[in-house]
């Protein structure tokens, strides 16, 4: 049975898709480089471990959905010292700062925004094997679901259905994603200044 809460979340945070899957999608063009890779890497890493991080904190979120086998950072920064990043490099990485959350309903919230994207990997993860042959081999993080997105995202909505038992806690759901796009996208383009400046 498909998710409510998935099916109402692609709804109403449906104005931020674009923008949120731009890193991606400008990595699946002729002009693709691997430094253009590399920045999306660092992005990523730099909002993904700082979120990991805040979802460790969560008090009773595996009472909702199993977590731990949804960290991927590490995985980002394997992907980046493969491409030539030195370990202390990638230690010393700018992260969004983001505090523990208050509840799993926030924390759901914001982990929706982090999977959301998880269905593009495949195909930029193939294009990259055509397209920068010498990538090839740091693409750990997008591999990550290869043959299991279906199943994540089903094991996802499960979980936000069991949690937003409420109209209230599917509005706090709903917030919290919103929240999040909006700090995925201010990170990105802080992140872009910086590699502009």
């Amino acid at each position: 049975m498909a998710s409510t809460m998935l099916a109402r979340l692609n709804l109403e945070t449906q104005a931020y898709h674009a923008l949120a899957d731009e890193g991606w999608r400008n990595l699946l063009t002729p002009e693709i480089t691997t430094g253009a890779y590399i920045e999306q890497l660092v992005r990523v890493y730099g909002f993904e471990g700082p979120l990991e991080a805040a979802l460790a904190y969560t008090p009773n979120l595996e009472l909702a959905i199993e977590v731990h086998q949804r960290y991927r950072a590490g995985f980002v920064a394997q992907d980046l010292i493969a491409l030539g990043m030195r370990p202390g490099e990638v230690a010393r990485l700018q992260q969004l700062t983001i505090a523990p959350f208050a509840s799993p309903l926030e924390a759901l919230g914001w982990m929706y925004v982090a999977e959301r994207a998880t269905p593009l990997h495949e195909e930029v993860r193939r294009y990259i094997g055509v397209r920068l042959p010498q990538a090839k081999q740091a693409c750990v993080y997008l591999a990550a679901n290869d043959g299991h997105v279906g199943a994540r995202w089903h094991t996802l909505g499960q979980g936000l259905d069991r949690a937003a038992r409420t109209p209230r806690m599917a509005d706090e759901i709903i917030s919290a994603a919103h929240a999040g796009f909006r700090s995925w996208l201010e990170w990105s383009h802080r992140a872009e200044l910086r590699r502009l400046g």
